[in-house]
């Protein structure tokens, strides 16, 4: 993580089960000192027994700061980040986490907003109905799971002020309650933003219905915190040239550009190192980059002035990087 990047010291004050695998967390200040405030769509990164670092959505409202609210999908046959939350993480522990970061903001003054929520993607999403809720905003939240068991604040959306808003889809459920993006998206809305969050291939058919239907990319908001591995069979290797000193540095096919710097002594601050938190993000000054991030659009990652080195590569014999 960067080492400009603010700290904090909070105690777990909460912790208990809102569905099949998913635990809720609330962290309070260690100090009762209050919490610096977030903007719906925030997440903080959690410092984990044995250096793990992961980040996570905040998804309680955001109009105090008195508690953060988490929500962790225990993955067995992930990285070990959850599994740590779940398995290593009790009540009364004390934990180092980041000060709210927002790389998934919400549009406030948006005519509409439409949330689409993939089971634990759910957690920024909650956060901005919420927030919308109490500005008296329009707004739609779709929240689907693949059973009832497993979709996280079914109690809580059901006594909430907004629960008329809301529509749950499980994917055993009947075919009438389940979500049809062609219905949902095939008609372009002016005004309406569409956010989403979730599993990787839930994002991409929302995404995917949506500009086959014309909507435009500033209308469209995603955030994920999971990426498929970034390394291909026909990988090659390349340089970068680091532009304040001219040196350059060999990438092997089998190395990311943060660990072929590592190598040679230069430091690049990471987080997730799975191209979804924007931590590492670097400017490219020449060359042509290989992006196989999830954190830019398609547009950023078309304008090809930036990258991130934790998990893209270069299409071209070298990079030269604003370092």
């Amino acid at each position: 993580m960067s080492n400009h990047v603010q700290t904090l010291r909070v105690r777990v004050a909460g912790k208990h089960a809102i569905a099949q695998d998913i635990a809720l967390f609330e962290l309070a200040s260690d100090d009762s000192s209050p919490l610096p405030p977030f903007h719906a769509g925030a997440h903080v990164d959690v410092m984990l027994p044995g250096g793990i670092t992961r980040q996570y959505s905040l998804c309680n409202a955001p109009d105090g700061a008195a508690r953060y609210q988490i929500a962790v999908l225990k993955e067995v046959s992930g990285r070990g980040g959850s599994r740590a939350m779940h398995e290593a993480v009790s009540v009364g522990d004390l934990l180092t986490v980041s000060a709210p970061r927002n790389r998934f903001p919400l549009d406030e003054a948006a005519a509409h907003s439409l949330l689409l929520a993939g089971g634990i993607g759910i957690t920024p999403l909650l956060s901005m109905a919420e927030q919308l809720s109490v500005l008296g905003r329009n707004f739609e939240l779709h929240c689907c799971a693949r059973t009832r068991e497993r979709m996280p604040f079914r109690e809580r959306i059901a006594a909430s002020p907004y629960a008329a808003r809301v529509h749950l889809h499980v994917d055993d459920g009947v075919p009438e309650q389940r979500l049809h993006l062609g219905v949902l998206l095939g008609t372009l809305r002016p005004g309406t933003h569409v956010y989403t969050c979730g599993p990787q291939g839930f994002m991409e058919a929302v995404l995917a219905s949506a500009r086959s239907a014309g909507w435009p990319e500033a209308q469209l908001h995603w955030e994920s915190f999971g990426a498929a591995p970034a390394q291909r069979s026909d990988d090659g290797g390349f340089e970068v040239q680091l532009a304040r000193s001219g040196r350059v540095v060999p990438v092997a096919a089998s190395q990311t550009v943060v660990a072929a710097l590592a190598a040679h002594g230069v430091e690049v601050s990471t987080s997730c190192e799975q191209g979804v938190c924007g931590t590492c993000l670097t400017r490219v000054l020449e060359g042509e980059a290989d992006h196989r991030d999830l954190y830019l659009s398609p547009d950023e990652q078309a304008a090809n002035d930036q990258f991130l080195p934790c998990c893209s590569r270069s299409k071209t014999a070298r990079l030269v990087l604003d370092l």
